[in-house]
């Protein structure tokens, strides 16, 4: 089999079209709230794995990615529950560029 040297070349950025909608705030809440847990979770287990199975380890780490998520995630609960009582919809479009560094 062949390989061209398109086959071969990697691509330099990836987009991927994460949330594209109309949503109700409940609906927007319960999307947004769970990609906030799932990325304060992934720094909690990376802060884990650093410090696991050395004892002698003082468990510093730099917590201020997950404080910031955390402070992110309350005031997005906070906009979702005014736009609730507003009786409003939301259009949300996020998308994820991804860039290759060499």
């Amino acid at each position: 089999m062949e390989i061209t040297a398109q086959e071969e070349e990697v691509k330099n950025t990836q987009k991927i079209n994460l949330i594209d909608g109309f949503f109700s705030a409940t609906e927007a809440k319960d999307v947004l709230i769970a990609l906030l847990n799932e990325k304060i979770n992934f720094h909690k287990v990376k802060r884990l794995s650093i410090t696991e199975g050395d004892l002698k380890d003082d468990c510093c780490y730099d917590s201020s990615r997950i404080d910031q998520l955390i402070k992110e995630k309350q005031i997005a609960i906070d906009f979702f529950n005014q736009v609730k009582s507003a009786g409003a919809t939301l259009e949300i479009n996020s998308t994820i560029e991804i860039k290759v560094k060499k």
